[in-house]
């Protein structure tokens, strides 16, 4: 006997019968599997959503604090996004850097590198990538998971019954069988939905980082010598 042959004379044997009630059992907790995950996949874009504010709360904070001494500094109207006063922060902080006149202020932020530099809200960004990466590219299971779903329950009736039996009991069935595909359809497009809405956002906000990133590093190189001194 070979190894193969081994494997399949160790595995359990389903008669007809039995594998019709596994298959049909399997359909039945399609569609409430399915919608148990849309529910999760809705809080952990929740999750997420709070775990972007933190974050560019905390980015715009440290900006902040940052260019707190910049004469002419840009504050926006507090109804502006958040996004929005990081940016005008960020262009005062490079208006600055390109302006070798403005030694008070150039003198002020190479003192008060520390502060963004501690912190380092612009570095921490991997955790949030991945998981929004995860969220979103999960979205796209949820038809193939409708159509499987109905896939073996229209198996499961086939499996059971045989010839004109089989038919009638298909068409019998059939409006069961895709309620899976419906429910992964309606899980799908709602979630593809809910991400067009936060995708903006999610996606400026890693803009943000990159910028507030390359900021800190040419202040470094631009205004701070390689002993830690002020230029």
């Amino acid at each position: 006997m070979t190894p193969l042959q081994t494997v399949i004379a160790a595995m359990p044997q389903f008669d007809a019968n039995q594998l019709a009630e596994t298959l049909t059992l399997v359909s039945q907790l399609a569609m409430p599997a399915i919608l148990i995950a849309f529910v999760f996949h809705l809080l952990f874009f929740l999750m997420l959503w709070n775990w972007y504010r933190r974050d560019i709360r905390n980015i715009a904070s440290a900006l902040d604090s940052f260019t707190r001494d910049v004469r002419f500094r840009s504050v926006l109207d507090r109804n502006s996004h958040l996004c929005d006063q990081i940016e005008a922060f960020l262009s005062d902080i490079n208006e600055v850097l390109e302006k070798p006149d403005r030694k008070a202020d150039r003198a002020g932020l190479s003192h008060r590198i520390h502060v963004l530099d501690e912190k380092r809200v612009y570095l921490q960004s991997m955790g949030f990538e991945t998981a929004y990466n995860v969220c979103r590219t999960m979205i796209e299971t949820y038809p193939i998971a409708g159509i499987l779903g109905t896939i073996v329950a229209i198996g499961a009736v086939l499996q059971g019954a045989q010839g004109e039996n089989a038919v009638q009991t298909l068409v019998a069935r059939f409006g069961h069988s895709i309620w899976a595909t419906f429910a992964g359809l309606f899980a799908a497009i709602t979630l593809m939905f809910l991400n067009s809405l936060v995708e903006t956002s999610f996606v400026r906000l890693t803009e943000d980082r990159r910028h507030v990133r390359d900021a800190v590093f040419r202040i470094k190189r631009v205004l701070v010598t390689p002993e830690g001194e002020p230029k």
